[in-house]
């Protein structure tokens, strides 16, 4: 691990020579070295935010162009990882969870918003029949898509029981809800559990996952459905549609945080006090990632007009809110970290590669329209699939387990003559139960395919970038931790998101062992270089 020192007047200037730099600086003992932590002065909220897909580069194109930024204003006060990397698989719920719990599927057992479990039921099924299901915890599960908050009852979480997955427990057969699913304990029901407030705003109902196993752990969640058809003034259209929706979108959201920062709930009416653990998701630059019209213009990661549009509406948000920080006299006393749960691939359109008979036009008139979906691959060839979940992975279940090395052998023949599925890495058999868990305990994929950078296995008409898979462009995101207390450096070590879950804790005076994760996988190690001494 280096890090790098620098003046506050250096920040916005040195991202182009962080290598060099880092190079010349000093080295530090580890911060995971917990004892000799302990003397720090603990603060008494975190703000955190995930920016969805903003890479890393982006952080440094902004900062570069915009020295006087929010973002630079943080990175004058912060430490800033460059090689921060996201959870495998890259999607929305395993990365959130990585910042949540500290782990991975691997232990969390959440490979995606939508995935399979072979010892559950099927919506509806009332437990009857063989076990295996989709595992589906997205904008579907909601009771009206034509309502913001989701719909149902008074008081209720807005998610339909009828559209749950089912399990037996006790004889009894009832629904699982998103906590349920996931196996770990979060930071919310730690800092819950201290008796501290916790809150937190994302796109779905689906997101109370993050109040963990116990159902318990958050005292306030806000969630506008991103895909209702709610948009004021257009009919049918949800916030995804265009950018500029997803702006406005994403402002609900930040009044929400703005309204905590001030001690009053979301809706800014009723005073409950500060929590200790607050935050959000923006979705904007995601939505301005992945639309065809917009995008990045080219590999340098360019941003389009729309993009730079969505990128300057952050900043300016984190201005909202570190000027909130200030007034309310809480700047001081709280950690706020910037990161992302996913980037987004490719960044350079160029390398775009679709489903066979996409019509997409960034496709350069189809020519690159020439991959074939694994899936048809394996049905081909004899394999039946139980699921196959594909964005720019491919996550396959299959009917019969017994069929994996069947499975795996016809898509290495694919691999290594025409290779039509556009396949970079197959992962089977004992590396795959070693990195991502056993497939017979039910719940990880038989097989899961890294395809080759730029492939999407996808005929959409609508989206140019995708998040889930292994490569640079989904993993490579920001991280920045902030403080007052901090001065300005730079750690180029390797960083995982799941190294933000002990570090928060740590932070506000709770003991990171409490999570499930930090103490089962491998001992997740607190951020290095995050020392908040007065």
């Amino acid at each position: 691990m280096t890090i790098v020192k620098r003046p506050h007047a250096a920040v916005a200037l040195a991202f182009a020579s962080t290598l060099s730099l880092s190079l010349l600086a000093p080295s530090f003992a580890h911060a995971d070295d917990r004892d000799k932590d302990k003397d720090k002065s603990n603060v008494k909220h975190v703000l955190l935010i995930s920016v969805d897909g903003m890479h890393e580069v982006d952080l440094q194109h902004y900062v570069g162009s915009h020295p006087a930024s929010s973002f630079a204003r943080l990175l004058a006060h912060g430490v800033h990882f460059t090689d921060a990397h996201t959870s495998r698989p890259s999607d929305s719920f395993p990365g959130l969870l990585a910042f949540m719990t500290g782990g991975s599927p691997k232990t969390h057992g959440v490979f995606y918003d939508d995935s399979y479990d072979r010892t559950l039921f099927a919506p509806g099924s009332n437990c009857q029949g063989n076990p295996g299901t989709e595992t589906l915890f997205d904008e579907s599960i909601d009771y009206d898509l034509t309502k913001l908050d989701g719909g149902g009852p008074a008081g209720s979480n807005h998610i339909d029981p009828t559209h749950l997955p089912m399990r037996l427990k006790a004889g009894k057969c009832e629904p699982v809800y998103p906590h349920q699913f996931q196996r770990l304990n979060t930071i919310m029901e730690v800092i819950h559990e201290a008796g501290r407030r916790t809150a937190w705003s994302d796109k779905h109902p689906a997101y109370e996952i993050v109040s963990g196993p116990s159902g318990k752990g958050l005292d306030e969640l806000y969630t506008p459905e991103i895909n209702s058809t709610s948009v004021p003034g257009q009919p049918g259209a949800d916030w995804t549609t265009d950018p500029s929706f997803t702006r406005t979108y994403d402002e609900l959201k930040v009044k929400a945080v703005l309204n905590w920062i001030k001690g009053f709930d979301h809706t800014g009416t009723t005073k409950v006090g500060v929590p200790a653990i607050f935050g959000m998701n923006f979705q904007a630059v995601s939505v301005g990632q992945k639309v065809t019209a917009d995008g990045y213009l080219d590999a340098a990661a360019t941003p389009s007009a729309q993009l730079q549009a969505s990128l300057d509406f952050v900043e300016a948000s984190l201005g909202q809110m570190l000027d909130a920080l200030a007034d309310q006299h809480l700047a001081r006393d709280t950690l706020i970290i910037v990161g992302a749960k996913h980037g987004q691939s490719p960044i350079d359109v160029n390398k775009l590669h679709m489903l066979t008979g996409s019509t997409n036009p960034k496709l350069g008139g189809g020519t690159r329209a020439d991959v074939t979906d694994p899936a048809d691959l394996l049905t081909n060839g004899g394999v039946a699939l139980a699921q196959e979940t594909a964005d720019d992975v491919a996550l396959i279940w299959l009917k019969d387990q017994n069929d994996a090395a069947k499975a795996a052998a016809i898509l290495e023949a694919d691999r290594k003559a025409s290779n039509r599925a556009h396949i970079e890495k197959i992962y089977a058999g004992e590396e795959l139960v070693d990195r991502f868990g056993d497939p017979a305990a039910g719940r990880t994929p038989d097989i899961i395919i890294q395809p080759i950078a730029g492939t999407i296995y996808s005929a959409s008409k609508k989206k140019i970038a995708e998040h889930g898979g292994f490569a640079e462009d989904d993993t490579h995101v920001l991280l920045v931790v902030s403080n007052p207390k901090l001065g300005p450096s730079v750690v180029d070590e390797r960083v995982a998101n799941r190294q933000v879950a002990p570090t928060i804790l740590r932070a506000l005076g709770l003991e990171p062992d409490e999570l499930e994760a930090v103490r089962g996988e491998d001992h997740t190690r607190l951020l290095p270089g995050v020392r908040l001494k007065d």
